[in-house]
């Protein structure tokens, strides 16, 4: 019994964090490197100082 309460919990409470945290990761990683690669391509125009 303990056994199958054990993975109902890791099934509805740890998948989803760890998928939700994982996510929010990538996201965060994505969007740094997106913004330092425009950043580099639009140094020295007004697009650049239109974005900060």
């Amino acid at each position: 019994m303990i056994g199958a309460v054990a993975i109902v919990v890791i099934l509805v409470v740890v998948i989803p964090v760890l998928v939700l945290m994982s996510s929010a990761i990538l996201a965060g990683v994505l969007g740094w490197l997106l913004k330092a690669e425009v950043d580099e391509r639009y140094e020295g125009t007004e697009y650049l100082e239109l974005a900060s």
